[in-house]
């Protein structure tokens, strides 16, 4: 799968809008067992289908994987956008650092406050299987988004893209930014347990593998966490730890800012470069600079917003997570049907190749 560069460049700026717009409102957080986050108002154009705005407000529990990253709150003005099109109420909960055994709890009290549903990022998929399986017996609808409970655990679970491709894009971009495809690459991920990366990852090694690629040598994975100071630690520790260095992938939003600023600021851009999936803004110095020429993702409030439909479909019966179930989403996906695959999964669809032709049109 190739990332698209232009085509989808005017769904970009409305999410973007969107995305600012829902910023500084949405949901507050909550500890367990603490009261109920702030409702999104109601009002707003009907759901695509009819049938999720049919059955009536419903009250959606958000658990990303922490909250304070910025990609799961970019996720959320999605979420808020579909809530308000139905009159729902979200109840954003989360941990301060990605950890699964932190999400557990709040797994936990989702269940008891009897929430119609789910939306969880696994921090690790095994960790929080037996809980939100648990949830689903209760009769909560589960659903998973970005990165993956274990099967079983999740009535449906949106994809952000094929996980094939992006190990591809990661290889490919890495291949391009090294001198001739040659030359040591190495990998800062986020979590050592986050599913998401980790299929990324595997996918990336076994392109890699491939002919084209013989003249790279990955020489070492490491995990910042998805922390912005553990992220530059382990920037840090690359660029001395392997002087030959040629490209750094990160496959992670908080990662890959901060490897391009270790190597801005270590006056290596000429000589390492920063590749992987990030926001454009944060990114367009980077571009313009030189340390990081190419990159890529997909629309994230997209993402939440699909992710608040498929469990607002779920509550209603509209569907049930069965593979082979379709249903639409208006403005999403040219308004054809989303298919349900293998293991309950929707894939939102292709994301985005950012470079210097085009990294200024976008906002977020």
């Amino acid at each position: 799968m190739k990332l698209r560069s232009a085509g989808r460049t005017i769904a970009l700026a409305t999410a973007t809008v969107m995305l600012f717009a829902a910023c500084t409102g949405g949901g507050a957080t909550q500890a367990p067992g603490g009261s109920t986050a702030a409702s999104t108002a109601p009002g707003g154009s009907t759901a695509a289908g009819g049938s999720a705005a049919a059955a009536g407000p419903i009250t959606v529990g958000y658990l990303p994987k922490d909250i304070v990253n910025q990609y799961f709150a970019a996720a959320k003005t999605g979420i808020d956008k579909g809530a308000a099109e139905t009159g729902s109420k979200i109840i954003q909960v989360g941990p301060n650092e990605p950890k699964a055994d932190l999400q557990v709890p709040f797994i936990k009290d989702l269940t008891t406050q009897k929430v119609n549903a789910i939306i969880i990022s696994a921090d690790g998929k095994d960790e929080v299987a037996p809980d939100l399986k648990a949830a689903m017996a209760a009769g909560i609808k589960v659903v998973g988004f970005d990165s993956s409970p274990a099967v079983g655990a999740y009535n449906v679970f949106v994809n952000q893209v094929d996980f094939s491709g992006v190990g591809v894009n990661l290889a490919d971009w890495a291949c391009e930014l090294a001198p001739n495809c040659t030359g040591d690459i190495a990998i800062l991920s986020a979590a050592a347990t986050a599913t998401n990366q980790n299929a990324w990852i595997d996918l990336m090694k076994t392109t890699l593998a491939g002919d084209k690629y013989k003249g790279l040598k990955l020489v070492d994975t490491v995990y910042g966490d998805d922390k912005p100071d553990v992220s530059t630690t382990q920037a840090q520790g690359l660029l001395t730890k392997y002087p030959n260095l040629k490209v750094i992938v990160a496959p992670t939003t908080v990662g890959i800012l901060a490897a391009a600023q270790v190597v801005s600021q270590a006056g290596k851009a000429a000589s390492v470069k920063v590749t992987g999936l990030g926001f454009p803004n944060d990114m367009k110095k980077f571009v313009k600079d030189g340390t990081s020429p190419v990159f890529g993702l997909w629309s994230v409030p997209d993402l939440g917003y699909l992710s608040y439909q498929v469990a607002a479909k779920l509550v209603s019966g509209e569907i049930t997570g069965k593979e082979g179930e379709t249903f639409t989403v208006k403005g999403l996906n040219k308004d054809q049907p989303y298919t349900i695959g293998k293991d309950s999964i929707v894939i939102l669809g292709p994301a985005f190749r950012f470079d210097s032709t085009n990294v200024d049109q976008f906002n977020f």
